[in-house]
């Protein structure tokens, strides 16, 4: 690592992977931001999968200050986030074969909306069968996963592919396999994820891109503001009060 600090070198390393995001998935950026202002304006709902810490940028979209009202979570039971007890068995549900065609089933999803799944390696069966049953359903996925994985590791999927081989558009976050940034003498394992950061950023991208072209088109974007402002529950209200019916976490 040199000279360098730990915190100087994790963050050097967060900004290079955030100038490559920007660099080289712009194209794949603007064609998400633009499917979800094509969802938005053509009466769809939008939700978001992530399983593990995954979930993390899914949730980031949801029910939060500067975004778009209209994205929902898509909740797996022992799946989001590491709450179940214990941690371990939510690894585990990611292998289970049947489990997404489960959830899709008894979740309000239907042809004409728009689903985001966030997978880092895309290799288990819960993302990609995911992808798959939605797709039949005439369901648009953004897929949000890191190609490297897809040459560097195996499926975990009976089909032996890989999310990204199942979605209408793929947000590379090219993290490297392992997701750990840093090296050091006497630490026996390479640690400092950067997932969270880098696939946060790209979803809030594509986020932004969706609101610029939805209000490009004449239509205002409905973005919820801060509950921490003066007029913001007020704000909310309208846009929920609006919007209700494409909204499935304020029930």
């Amino acid at each position: 690592m040199g000279d360098s600090k730990p915190a100087d070198q994790y963050l050097d390393a967060a900004i290079g992977l955030l100038q490559r995001v920007r660099d080289e998935e712009a194209p794949a950026i603007d064609a998400a931001g633009t499917l979800i202002a094509d969802t938005v304006a053509a009466g769809g709902r939008l939700f978001a999968f992530g399983a593990g810490h995954s979930s993390l940028a899914a949730q980031d979209l949801v029910y939060r200050a500067g975004g778009l009202a209209l994205m929902n979570l898509l909740a797996v039971p022992g799946v989001v986030g590491v709450d179940v007890m214990p941690a371990t068995l939510g690894s585990a549900l990611e292998r289970v074969d049947g489990l997404a065609t489960a959830v899709l089933d008894s979740s309000p999803l239907r042809a004409g909306d728009t689903l985001v799944i966030v997978s880092l390696s895309g290799r288990n069966a819960l993302p990609v069968e995911m992808a798959v049953n939605a797709r039949a359903l005439g369901i648009r996925v953004i897929g949000v996963t890191s190609v490297a994985y897809a040459t560097q590791t195996g499926s975990r999927h009976s089909s032996g592919t890989f999310l990204k081989d199942h979605c209408d558009i793929v947000l590379d976050s090219k993290i490297a396999v392992g997701d750990a940034e840093l090296t050091l003498d006497g630490v026996p394992a390479p640690f400092a994820p950067a997932s969270t950061v880098v696939t946060t950023a790209l979803l809030q991208a594509t986020m932004a891109t969706a609101a610029a072209v939805l209000a490009e088109r004449g239509i205002e974007p409905p973005l919820l503001r801060s509950g921490n402002v003066d007029g913001g529950h007020e704000w909310n209200g309208r846009v929920l009060d609006e919007y209700g019916d494409r909204i499935f976490y304020h029930h």
